[in-house]
């Protein structure tokens, strides 16, 4: 049975004068993915798919590196489109990742609908499972937001986020069967 691991990003450097999909990882999000790599569940992966924002493509470097492998970029697992608003502080923002779950088909302060970012993610996965080798497990480094809509999907839950990643800083993971698409364990820290 091949597993999906779909991994979020650990912590990043906020610049609030640097675009947010530009973000690098941190230290703390490095130091992090460094002890994720250590995990007995790394050696299985055979393919790395990732977001094309930078604190994806870090993360996806690190582990496709231990691997040798070359991860591939998929434009479409990028987090939900908050470009209308940029950087926003953390209480603001999470008031409105609050109302992004809470109204899904509704654009909040010009961000993309949840719904549509759903849409948009499940189609990704999708792709990226016809891509992906036959054999060996398949990691999707992104986004908490989408990985949230994501794991919704694959429950068959209605959205909400009931199905958030815990914690602030992201760099959790949940898995799933690729043949059936049946979650196999919810999100936990990567490191653990």
């Amino acid at each position: 049975m091949a597993v999906v691991h779909c991994i979020t990003h650990p912590e990043v450097v906020i610049d609030p004068a640097v675009p947010v999909p530009d973000w690098p990882l941190s230290p703390e999000g490095i130091r992090r993915m460094a002890l994720a790599l250590e995990r007995p569940w790394v050696p299985g992966i055979r393919a790395v798919f990732s977001s094309a924002e930078r604190k994806a493509t870090d993360a996806a470097r690190m582990l496709a590196d231990r691997l040798g492998l070359v991860p591939a970029i998929v434009e479409a697992l990028g987090e939900n489109d908050r470009s209308a608003t940029g950087y926003l502080p953390r209480a603001e923002f999470e008031a409105m990742a609050d109302a992004f779950f809470a109204h899904p088909e509704r654009s909040i302060r010009g961000w993309e609908r949840a719904v549509d970012a759903q849409r948009r993610v499940v189609a990704a996965v999708e792709r990226v499972l016809a891509l992906a080798p036959g054999q060996g497990d398949v990691a999707i480094i992104f986004h908490g937001g989408v990985g949230a809509l994501l794991l919704c999907h694959l429950k068959g839950v209605p959205i909400g986020r009931a199905e958030d990643q815990p914690g602030g800083g992201g760099g959790n993971v949940f898995t799933f069967d690729a043949a059936t698409r049946r979650v196999l364990s919810g999100w936990r820290p990567i490191e653990e």
